[in-house]
This record gives structure tokens, sequence and C-alpha cells, in this order.
């Protein structure tokens, strides 16, 4: 008998480790965008030095929350405080599960009054509808799940379009698509530009290191709005990016896209293991990397690991605050850099040409081989100091980067060692070639890592990181 929910799933397998380590959904895919426009070299370089044109519209979920009741659900779910989140204002949203660790974040929008949307991930999606459908709040809401990973030939539509438009000359090019100034909009605030005649709503963000804008509306003028956007930005020399250098902008600017959801114990969240289906993200998620236990709750991270501590605010009651009200900030891990060795990258792919099984092959420039990555970072004494969560190459900084945690009284600038590859030959992960373990030395480094990410953006979860 097939198992018809998430608790099934994870009793019929015995250990969640094992479950998640040997998962047959294969890569971790970014559906419908084409991997390169031009080369992913070039399209990291433009973030950097002109602009690009990032196309979110496919690799996300939106939920969409309305009724009197919408704040009081997320203020119930969510670690921030609601206090002071007017209309046309947005926030990133990571909430926690009953023992205060994470399950996911993204991006809330407040959209208009008792109307909002959350973009993001698969875990935090299923979190906030599992509450929207328990019967506590007066909400209705409307799901728009990512696109398929292979469409098949079959249309793509989503609710709408969603595209970036980043780096050091977006301004010149967002005046030029506005037809005037660009628009006096605050960090994460709200507003309006025209495109084509057409109005654009209009996020004010900062995803390459510089000041940009997230612009969204209906998905049927995505073609019109994209020739627009890729016309005007011709003479300052922006590009557009595909999904394969899409992903490494965060090597650069410091956020943890992919963090195990927290979802696998306790007996609180039985229920929503129960109402999770057997076929979902947290069923059939893919877990890999070096760092191995048997117990499922060391694969966890608090918000203060992760540079969400400066979010959590305890002026409200919601789920998680009891735990992390205990939780000590000062020894919690810290969120980080590491810089890997280019000789001893080099000396991974030159196993490629040596007989025997080689090491694991470090794919460019995204390195990572399951939905969370976990690799052990050891010290004197062979002791595991901190994890690497997300890994990739960055061509701006001529740098394999990874992000991830070091315990609280590691400092910046130590070299530590890397243990890349996975145990035994590797687990039976699709993705997993047979091969052997190596290490690789990395240097603990500010996050972000990119010095035009660190002074230009405004301070908050991508910067923060307790001391």
């Amino acid at each position: 008998m097939s198992a018809k929910n998430l608790e099934e799933v994870l009793k019929a397998a015995g250990n969640t480790v094992n479950l998640l380590r040997n998962s047959q959904i294969g890569a971790y895919v970014y559906p419908v965008v084409p991997s390169e426009y031009s080369n992913w070299r070039d399209e990291q370089k433009a973030w950097r030095e002109t602009a690009v044109l990032f196309d979110q519209s496919h690799h996300m979920a939106n939920l969409y929350l309305e009724g009197p009741d919408a704040l009081k659900l997320l203020t119930y779910v969510g670690t921030n405080s609601f206090a002071n989140f007017p209309v046309n204002r947005a926030k990133q949203l990571a909430p926690c599960s009953y023992d205060g660790y994470i399950i996911g974040d993204g991006i809330l929008f407040h959209l208009a009054q008792n109307s909002l949307v959350y973009v993001g991930r698969a875990p935090v999606a299923n979190w906030l509808e599992f509450h929207a459908k328990s019967g506590q709040f007066n909400v209705t809401y409307k799901r728009d799940d990512r696109s398929p990973s292979n469409p098949n030939g079959r249309a793509v539509t989503r609710t709408c379009y969603r595209y970036q438009i980043q780096g050091p000359n977006a301004k010149q090019i967002i005046e030029k698509l506005n037809g005037g100034p660009f628009p006096e909009i605050k960090f994460f605030n709200m507003g309006e530009i025209r495109i084509k005649g057409r109005t654009v709503r209009a996020l004010r963000h900062g995803m390459a290191g510089a000041p940009g804008l997230e612009i969204w509306g209906p998905y049927e003028e995505r073609d019109e709005i994209r020739a627009a956007v890729v016309e005007a930005g011709r003479e300052f020399g922006l590009k557009e990016v595909g999904s394969r250098a899409y992903a490494s902008n965060t090597c650069e600017s410091g956020w943890i896209p992919s963090p195990l959801p927290a979802v696998y114990t306790g007996e609180k969240m039985r229920s929503y293991r129960e109402w999770l289906p057997a076929n979902g993200y947290e069923a059939t998620g893919s877990l890999a990397g070096s760092f191995v236990s048997n117990k499922i709750e060391d694969y966890y991270n608090t918000p203060y690991e992760l540079g969400y501590g400066i979010m959590v605010k305890f002026d409200h009651d919601f789920i998680g605050r009891e735990a992390l009200e205990k939780m000590d900030q000062k020894t919690q891990r810290k969120k980080v850099t590491f810089a890997w060795n280019s000789d001893d990258v080099v000396k991974v792919y030159k196993s490629l040409f040596e007989q025997g099984d080689p090491y694991k092959f470090i794919d460019l420039p995204i390195s990572n081989y399951a939905s969370a990555s976990y690799d052990k970072l050891v010290g004197k004494g062979g002791k595991t100091v901190g994890l690497s969560m997300f890994a990739g190459y960055s061509y701006n900084e001529r740098s394999v980067l990874s992000l991830g945690v070091v315990d609280h009284d590691v400092e910046i600038g130590t070299e530590l060692t890397l243990v890349w590859g996975e145990e035994n030959g590797g687990t039976k992960k699709p993705t997993v070639e047979r091969h052997k373990q190596t290490e690789i030395r990395a240097v603990v480094s500010p996050v972000p890592y990119s010095k035009v990410a660190r002074e230009t953006y405004a301070e908050g979860w991508r910067t923060a990181s307790h001391k």
C-alpha cells in the first residue's frame, strides 16, 4: 500500500536522512528560461559592470492571500513584526517550526488592503496554505505553482511575469523605459513605472549589489515588456541572464536559498506532515554533501544562523517564539562565505583525466547537486566547525565560493578544510557519479562576499550576521 502523505513516507523509510540522501528526484531545475542567452561568464560580469535582466517568472510559487485575517495569519506564522506593514511594502518572510528552526523563506508583497502575495520556494507556500485552510483565519487563497521542470511541449501559464533590472546601469535603463526620472521608491517598497504605455508595478531591490527594480504584471504582457527592457538596455550593455547563471549571483550577494525545511520531526508538526502529500517537495527533496548524521535535526538551521535574526521580533505571538526566546543568540553559528582554494579546485578537475574514480565533479557556475547541500568544514583536530550549504563559481571574483555557517568563535580569515564529495563512493542520487572524497582548503570570508554588495545593500537579512 503506497504512502498517502509525508508522515507515512517517513515511517515507511525508517530513517529520514537516508531517504533524502538517496532521493531519486534528480537535479533542482530552474525551468523554462533558456540556459544561456550569451554565455554565463559574460552574464555574471554584466550584473557587476553594466546591467542584467533576470527572468524570475517560472521558478517560484506564488501564493495569494486575501481577506480580513490575512495579516493575522502572517503574524501567527512569521517571526517578523507586522506592526508596521502598509500596502506597497515588501518584506522577507522566514517562518519557523514550533522548535524554532527555519522552514524556508521568500518575499511577501502587500499588494492592497487585505491582499498579499508570497513569492518563493514551495516549503513556505505549503506552510502558509496549510494554515490558510485550517479554519482559524478568515482568508481565501489562490496558489500559482512554479512552472514544470519539463513542460513536454505544453504551454506554460503563470499569473504574472516577474523580471528584475539590476546592475550599475539599471537606473539609466529604468529612466529610459519610464520616460522620466528613476521613481522615488524606498528600499523594499513598491511603486509604479510606465513601460510602453502600460502601468507596471515595481519593487525597489538590490539583488546584484546595485539599485534596481523588480517589476511584474499580467503574464500575457510578458513578451512585450521583456522586449522593451532589452531594447532600452541595449545602449547600456544590458545582458539577459539565463537559468545557468541566475542562481550563482547569490554566491556574491549572500543569500542561502535552500536550507532543509525543518518539518520532519516534532509532535506538533505531525498534523502538517499528515497534510503534506507523499510526492511533494518535502517528501521527494534531496540532501547532499559530506556532512552525514543519522539525525535529521542536525540539518536544521535557526534564523540566527542564516542572518534572519535581525527580523525576529518578540512583539507578537508566533509559531516558534517560545523556542527562539530560549536560544542563546551569542552562541549560534553565523553565516559566512567560504572562498575555495583554486589549486585544490584544479586538483578536482585534474582527476577527470586520471584512471580510477575521480573526485566529485564541481559543476560551473552552480556546484550544488541536490535540493539542500551540507558539506562539512573541519578545523584543527578534525572537528567539524561549519557547513557549506550553497556553492558556485563567480567569474567576477575568479573563485569558487560557497555560503554556509560556522561556529560563533570562528573568525573571518580562518582557513578551514572543506570535505568535498560523499562517503563510500557516493549516495544513490542520480546526480551523483561514483567518486572519492577530497579536501579543499577554504577561507572564512565576509558575507556578502562582493565588496559592492557589502557597501551598497541596505542593512538587513542579506548582510546580517551576529558578531
